[in-house]
């Protein structure tokens, strides 16, 4: 009978302070379960010994391969790198810092064996953690969900498991800068959430600390990638423009009625009405863009979890065997 084969994915840039600790408890986890593992490390242009460290271990594990990116590319690409790469019937996807424990995984397997296609991680509390940092990324979720009408969990971040199924359909999302977080949230099927503690980083200072540049890009990706309230909010407020417009206008005539001056609420009256037309305008126009952005992204209209008696048709993907 074949073993499960489980796939542990790692996006990094230099650490090498903590890949020794992390590659001898992830050695101690592999050789006291009965599934077979391969532990895949995506190495991010690191201009540490992280590639030395990789190389002297694999020397000794072969479970232990890893590439390196020609340039830069940043997380979340290379975490789909690594699940391209990967050829586990599980694959889990963490980062290097040690602050979610590779210990977990048994439990995720579990889930997974039970037959769920996303297992999520979801932290209950956040050791060692830059309080900013902590504030600033709380407010971003509560953005994201707000324009997005509540999709992304708060708390789970990027130490997640998903089957082969479902990570095929991932890499089948031909997307530029891609919010992997709520794409594996997007895609459905059987899902669940384990809760755990998140310890603070084994080695060194996190890389991305306060207001950082990827933490915004994260933001903007999150609403981007699934909300087009922002457009609809222009087009109301050009609606609500041109609405105040008429008010204003009868509010002039009943200040000359008084005999007072209208020009002023006349005044208005026109500035809101150019106002509001150029933003029912933008808003209109932004709605049609919005459309052919849909399209050109191209994410299938559906993704089919399970079918007896029919052959399972993919819409547009081409999903590899």
């Amino acid at each position: 009978m074949k073993s499960d084969l489980v796939s542990i994915i790692f996006s990094f840039r230099n650490e090498e302070g903590n890949l020794p600790e992390l590659l001898r408890r992830l050695t101690l986890l592999a050789d006291s379960r009965s599934e077979g593992y391969e532990f895949i490390f995506v190495n991010d242009c690191s201009d540490d010994r992280s590639r030395a460290i990789l190389l002297e271990a694999r020397a000794q594990d072969p479970r232990v391969k890893f590439v390196t990116t020609a340039r830069r590319v940043g997380p979340s690409e290379g975490v789909l790198a690594g699940l391209a790469a990967a050829t586990g019937d599980a694959m889990i996807y963490m980062d290097c810092d040690l602050q979610d424990p590779p210990e977990l995984i048994p439990e995720m397997l579990g889930h997974w064996r039970a037959g769920c296609d996303i297992v999520h991680t979801r932290r209950t509390i956040r050791l060692g953690e830059d309080p900013l940092r902590m504030w600033l990324t709380r407010r971003a979720y509560e953005v994201i969900n707000w324009t997005s009408r509540g999709q992304m969990p708060i708390e789970s971040g990027d130490f997640k498991l998903l089957s082969r199924r479902a990570a095929q359909h991932m890499l089948a999302l031909r997307e530029q800068d891609p919010y992997i977080r709520g794409l594996a949230v997007w895609m459905g099927f059987q899902q669940v959430y384990v809760d755990y503690e998140r310890q603070p980083r084994f080695c060194g200072d996190s890389k991305f600390s306060g207001l950082h540049r990827n933490a915004v890009k994260t933001m903007v990706s999150g609403v981007t990638s699934f909300s087009f309230l922002p457009l609809y909010l222009v087009g109301w407020a050009g609606f609500a423009g041109l609405a105040l417009t008429p008010v204003l206008v009868l509010a002039g005539f009943a200040a000359l009625s008084l005999g007072a001056s209208p020009a002023g609420w006349l005044i208005a009256a026109l500035a809101f009405f150019f106002w509001g037309s150029l933003m029912l305008a933008m808003g209109i126009t932004g709605l049609y863009v919005a459309r052919t952005y849909k399209e050109a992204r191209g994410r299938p209209r559906w993704l089919i979890a399970e079918a007896e008696g029919l052959e399972v048709v993919p819409d547009r993907a081409v999903i590899r065997a």
